[in-house]
C-alpha cells in the first residue's frame, strides 16, 4: 500500500479527491490528510494573490473569513476523510496547530509515508519566493514532494 500524507487548506472537492486517489493508478493509496487552515499570518500574502489573479472581492473580505477558521477546519477536514474513504482510500487526519512543517515532518516519520502532496490554491507570491509549503517541505522532510492545484469547484 501506498502511503501518502496529504496536506490541504480547504475541503476537498469531487475533482480533488479523483485526482489524488488515482495517481497511482490501481495502487492501493492511505492518507494521513493534515488540514492547515491559512490563518493571518499569511493575510497579506493571500490579499495580494487575490489582487493579482482578479479577485478583488477576496481580498476585501480576506479578513471576515479568519474568525470562524477553527470550526470550518475541522469540517472541512471531517468532509475530505469521508469523501477518500467514499472512493475506497485509507483515510485519517487532523487539524494542524503550531507549525504546518514540523507537523508534516512528524507525520512523515511516524507513517513512514512514501510521499507528500502539497493540494492547494495558486498562491504566486510565495511561490516566487519559495514560501510556498510545498517548497518548504522538499527540504525538511525526506520524502518526494508533489505540489497540486486545487480544483475551483
Amino acid at each position: 500500500m501506498f502511503k501518502t500524507v496529504l496536506m490541504i487548506e480547504k475541503a476537498l472537492s469531487d475533482a480533488d479527491v479523483e485526482l489524488v486517489t488515482t495517481l497511482h493508478g490501481d495502487e492501493k493509496v492511505s492518507f494521513v490528510v493534515l488540514m492547515q487552515p491559512r490563518g493571518k499570518q499569511d493575510e497579506l500574502l493571500r490579499s495580494l494573490d487575490d489582487v493579482a489573479l482578479g479577485h478583488l472581492d477576496k481580498a476585501v473580505h480576506e479578513h471576515d473569513e479568519s474568525e470562524e477558521e477553527p470550526t470550518l477546519a475541522s469540517e472541512s477536514l471531517a468532509h475530505s476523510l469521508r469523501h477518500l474513504q467514499q472512493a475506497g482510500a485509507e483515510a485519517t487526519g487532523a487539524v494542524v496547530e503550531g507549525s504546518p512543517l514540523d507537523r508534516l515532518k512528524e507525520v512523515v516519520e511516524e507513517n513512514g509515508a512514501d510521499e507528500v502532496l502539497v493540494l492547494t490554491s495558486p498562491h504566486f507570491v510565495e511561490e516566487f519566493f519559495h514560501r510556498d509549503w510545498a517548497s518548504q517541505a522538499r527540504h525538511k522532510v525526506g520524502v518526494p514532494v508533489l505540489k497540486l492545484f486545487a480544483s475551483d469547484s
